[in-house]
C-alpha cells in the first residue's frame, strides 16, 4: 500500500468519524410557534437527533436579551434516541424574538440562530379573562356570603401554557390571584371575586391557544357550606336552624323526664340526661380573641391573600375558625376575615 493510498484511507476514517460525531450532536428547532398574542406563554422546542444516551446538554440564550425562558431547565421528553428539550416563553406586547441560543453537548457546542415571532391581536370580548390557555378547567368552585350586598367566589383553577396571573373579569367589585404554582407546563392557582348578590351566573372566557377560540365558562352563584371560606357561619350565635334544635332538644328533655316520672323507667332517664347534655352544649359561650390594633385582615387564610382592611382599634372578637396560622373573626357587622396569630393581643 502506497503512503498516499494510506493517508487517504486515515482521512475518509476520520471523515467518517467526524460525521458521526455531528450526527450525535446535531442540534435544531423542532417547534416554534408561528404567532403568538400578547401575554401568552408558548412552548419552543429544541430537537436533539440521535443524542444515544449523552448526558444533558447545556442551555444558554443570550444574556444581552430581554427575552429569556420562564424556567432555566428545560421539559425534556426522550423519544429513542432523539431528545425534545422545551422551553416556556410569555410573549409582551410587541413580536418577540427569541435569542440566540447556546448549546454544549459532550461531543461539541452549537449555537442556534434569533428567532423572531410575530405579534397578533386577538378579537375584543367584554367577557373574556384575559388569560390564553392551551387547556384550562375549573377544579372547584364555591361561593360564601362577604357582607350584606356582596359574594365571595373562589375558583380553584389548573391550567396549561396560561398566563393565569393575568386573569381579571369587568363585571365584579373586585378580584385577585391567589397562590399561584406554575411547573413548566402547568400552572395553578386560586382565584377569588367579589360579586353582588343580585347575580345569580358569573361567565367569563379564555382563548384556547390550541383550538384557536374562546372557550365560555359558566359559574352558577350558589351559596354553599364551607370552613375555610372567610364568610362561612356569620353569625353562629344567631344561626336560626341552632334555635330550632334547641327547642327540639328542650322539647326531648321535658318529655322523657315526664315520661321517667309517669313509667319509672330509667330507659327514659337516660335519654333525658343524653338530651340535657347536648342541649347545654349549645350554651357553651364562644372562645373570644383579642385583636391587636393595626392588624391586618385577609380574605383568604393564606400568606399571599390579599387585604381587605386594617383594624382601626384593639378589640375582642367571638372566634369563628382556625386555619393553621389563621385566625376567623368577624370585625364588624358583616366584614368578616383572617387574621394572622401574629396580630392577636399578647395577653
Amino acid at each position: 500500500m502506497s503512503i498516499f493510498r494510506f493517508f487517504a484511507l486515515i482521512w475518509t476514517v476520520l471523515s467518517i468519524m467526524t460525521a458521526l460525531l455531528n450526527a450525535q450532536s446535531e442540534f435544531k428547532y423542532s417547534y416554534i410557534p408561528k404567532k403568538v398574542y400578547s401575554n401568552q406563554v408558548f412552548p419552543v422546542t429544541v430537537m436533539a437527533v440521535s443524542e444515544d444516551g449523552s448526558p444533558t446538554p447545556k442551555f444558554t440564550f443570550a444574556t444581552d436579551s430581554k427575552v429569556q425562558p420562564l424556567f432555566k431547565d428545560p421539559l425534556i421528553v426522550k423519544n429513542g434516541m432523539d431528545g425534545f428539550y422545551t422551553f416556556y416563553f410569555k410573549a409582551q406586547n410587541s413580536d418577540i424574538r427569541i435569542p440566540a441560543l447556546m448549546i454544549i453537548s459532550q461531543s461539541h457546542q452549537d449555537t442556534l440562530d434569533a428567532k423572531v415571532i410575530p405579534l397578533e391581536t386577538l378579537p375584543k370580548r367584554e367577557d373574556f379573562s384575559n388569560v390564553l390557555a392551551a387547556d384550562m378547567k375549573i377544579k372547584n368552585n364555591q361561593v360564601s356570603n362577604y357582607d350584606e350586598n356582596h359574594y365571595l367566589l373562589t375558583l380553584s383553577i389548573e391550567a396549561y401554557e396560561a398566563n393565569l396571573e393575568d386573569m381579571q373579569l369587568k363585571k365584579v367589585v373586585e378580584d385577585g390571584i391567589e397562590d399561584l404554582k406554575r411547573t413548566q407546563a402547568k400552572v395553578e392557582t386560586g382565584y377569588y371575586a367579589v360579586i353582588p348578590i343580585t347575580q345569580k351566573v358569573l361567565t367569563f372566557t379564555y382563548f384556547n391557544t390550541i383550538k384557536q377560540q374562546f372557550i365560555l365558562f359558566k359559574i352558577p352563584v350558589e351559596i354553599t357550606d364551607s370552613s375555610v371560606t372567610t364568610q362561612s357561619d356569620l353569625n353562629p350565635q344567631e344561626d336560626s336552624f341552632e334555635q330550632l334544635k334547641k327547642y327540639v332538644l328542650i322539647f326531648f328533655v321535658i318529655f322523657f323526664l315526664l315520661m321517667f316520672i309517669i313509667k319509672r323507667d330509667f330507659f327514659y332517664l337516660v335519654f333525658g340526661v343524653v338530651a340535657l347534655i347536648t342541649l347545654l352544649t349549645f350554651y357553651i359561650p364562644h372562645k373570644k380573641v383579642c385583636i391587636k390594633q393595626g392588624a391586618s385582615l385577609y380574605i383568604l387564610p393564606t400568606q399571599t391573600s390579599t387585604m381587605s382592611t386594617k383594624v382601626d382599634h384593639e378589640f375582642e372578637a367571638i372566634l369563628l375558625g382556625e386555619r393553621g396560622e389563621f385566625k376567623k373573626v368577624e370585625y364588624q357587622k358583616g366584614i368578616i376575615g383572617w387574621i394572622k396569630n401574629e396580630d392577636l393581643c399578647e395577653n
